[in-house]
């Protein structure tokens, strides 16, 4: 006779999405990480509170329904106009305890000041990409010698190219980032006086634009008018993207240096 195979033991960790202050309310209307995700609650010390969810810790974390759940709890914070500190993905706590006694309580200074600093702003990012084709044709127009060189390319058998190739695809993607560069300190120069901070990575051939901005919320219409501006005139050789408003992904490290004693990675974004 067959013994039954017993299940698994489950054994529970609190999962913590980020740092709020202590008045915030309980974001239960919002889904966070788990399957089925486990209500959002708040573990409070003193003057501020974690944000937390219970998850099994046998699961393995990384599915990408954890990773939108994660941002979803975040974000929907930051769209209320709550200062939050995110902490990156996959920070896991023993307990409610420990995260009170752990966590909170030998960093409360710096979690309280570093959310008193992100009163009333959320981050909005800003992507741009380039419409292959027409940013193609204006390289080609304003480059004569990148034109000469693709159209010797395209006259050699492939063997006989390939060291054309090569620095024909090296010569496009350093104008694609010098392009990038350009149109960054633009988009900067339109959009950085509309925010407290500000922060930009730097251009690359397959990211030609990236910046990320902390608005007060009395801006943040018209920080959004100002980017549907820009796109409506970069639209025909550049796709502009606003995301936001969104938890200080970019901004968090700037504002507070903190150790989280957690499993897993439980550092900053």
């Amino acid at each position: 006779m067959n013994a039954t195979a017993l299940p698994e033991p489950v054994t529970l960790g609190c999962y913590v999405y980020g740092v709020v202050p202590i008045g915030t309310r309980e974001p239960n209307d919002v889904e966070g990480i788990g399957d089925p995700p486990a209500p959002v609650t708040l573990v409070r010390h003193r003057e501020i509170a974690a944000v937390v969810s219970e998850v099994d810790t046998g699961r393995p974390l990384g599915a990408p329904g954890d990773l939108l759940g994660h941002a979803r709890v975040l974000d929907s914070l930051a769209a209320a106009n709550v200062p939050v500190l995110p902490f990156r993905f996959g920070a896991v706590v023993r307990d409610v305890e420990a995260v009170a006694d752990d966590l909170l309580a030998p960093q409360e200074r710096q979690f309280a000041d570093a959310l008193e600093d992100l009163t009333d702003l959320a981050q909005f990012t800003v992507r741009g990409t380039y419409r292959e084709d027409r940013v193609l044709r204006d390289i080609l127009a304003e480059r004569a010698d990148i034109a000469r060189l693709r159209e010797q390319v395209a006259g050699l058998p492939e063997d006989a190219a390939r060291y054309q190739q090569i620095q024909l695809g090296e010569l496009i993607s350093q104008e694609l980032t010098a392009r990038g560069q350009a149109d960054t300190a633009r988009l900067l120069d339109v959009l950085a006086p509309l925010a407290a901070r500000a922060f930009h990575a730097d251009a690359t051939a397959d990211q030609p634009l990236y910046a990320s901005f902390l608005v007060p919320h009395d801006r943040w219409k018209g920080f959004e008018h100002a980017t549907e501006d820009l796109a409506a005139d970069w639209g025909a050789w550049m796709e502009l993207r606003m995301l936001g408003p969104l938890a200080p992904y970019d901004f968090a490290s700037q504002l507070v240096d903190a150790d989280v004693d957690a499993e897993g990675d439980g550092s900053w974004d």
